[in-house]
């Protein structure tokens, strides 16, 4: 009977030894050191990477290593526990809120931290660069055959948003072609004259970035129509055209973290939504959505 007790404690040992490990691998990152694996949105890659090398800076002894993919493989690793954190262009619905709830016990953080833009390239060469949205619906469906180059026909924030707000759920025409990402569609739309892209305002629209400023001497921001104004206008995608509602290719970047305590991805998705995370959004040329920064003018005084 004494050794059958004996095996007992060293088997309840051994469950509570395990359950100490878990949890000890569960917490080894907190905010300001580990390691995370986080998916994010190909077409938010440049400020994101500008986000994380800000943040690694300040934190020395943390290494966030992004993979950038379409916004379903996103959710799919999200969903997988490949990762614990998204940057994405939406939040959860009603049915991922329920599934995560009943499954983790607790829901998931998200919220808006940016709005971007999907801004429409053409080529520099082309002589069309001003579009109602009734034009780019019958690009995008094929009535108008003009080559429309997008970062995939699938699965793409992209292609996603452009289906629900543009094509109102209607198919895309034959015309439209699969780039490989967000990168290869500004180099075909350069290429092609006869070529219209849609490509997130991150790739093309950062004023401070020679990359992208070189890359606006082959292709052109196009002019979209503006759906509230009341004279007819158009814009382009720009941080005062997106913060002021003119510009009528805007969407929200999301960041959905599944953390019940303070760890790498939460202290990551803090930084975003801070005063510095904000501050590089708006250096970017994204409309930051946590904090207002606005100008305002003074006189100053000096004594002669």
């Amino acid at each position: 009977m004494k050794q059958f007790f004996a095996w007992v404690l060293v088997f309840v040992g051994c469950l509570a030894c395990n359950d100490a490990t878990k949890q000890q691998k569960a917490a080894a990152d907190t905010f300001d050191k580990g390691q995370i694996n986080i998916s994010v949105d190909e077409s938010f890659k440049p400020v994101i990477e500008e986000q994380i090398k800000v943040y690694e800076s300040t934190y020395p002894n943390t290494k966030i290593i992004a993979s950038y993919k379409p916004e379903v493989e996103c959710f799919k690793d999200f969903q997988s526990d490949s990762t614990r954190l998204i940057i994405v262009a939406r939040g959860l619905n009603k049915n991922e809120r329920q599934y995560y709830e009943s499954t983790l016990k607790f829901m998931p953080y998200y919220t808006d931290i940016a709005y971007d833009a999907i801004a429409v390239i053409v080529n520099r060469k082309g002589s069309d660069s001003v579009f109602t949205m009734a034009d780019l619906k019958n690009i995008l469906t094929g009535k108008k055959n003009i080559t429309a180059v997008m970062d995939g026909k699938n699965a793409t924030s992209t292609v996603r948003y452009l289906q629900d707000s543009v094509l109102k759920g209607q198919a895309f025409g034959t015309n439209v072609v699969a780039a490989k990402n967000s990168e290869d569609v500004v180099n075909i739309v350069s290429n092609t004259d006869n070529a219209i892209g849609f490509v997130g305002l991150s790739w093309i629209g950062n004023g401070y970035d020679a990359k992208q400023q070189a890359q606006l001497k082959t292709v052109k921001l196009a002019l979209v129509e503006c759906t509230i104004c009341k004279d007819g206008e158009f814009a382009r995608p720009s941080q005062a055209t997106i913060t002021y509602l003119q510009y009528p290719l805007a969407r929200p970047l999301y960041y959905i973290v599944k953390e019940n305590t303070t760890q790498l991805g939460t202290g990551f998705g803090n930084f975003m939504g801070s005063e510095r995370g904000q501050l590089i959004f708006r250096r970017a040329f994204l409309a930051p959505s946590k904090i207002s920064f606005k100008k305002r003018s003074s006189n100053i005084k000096t004594d002669d």
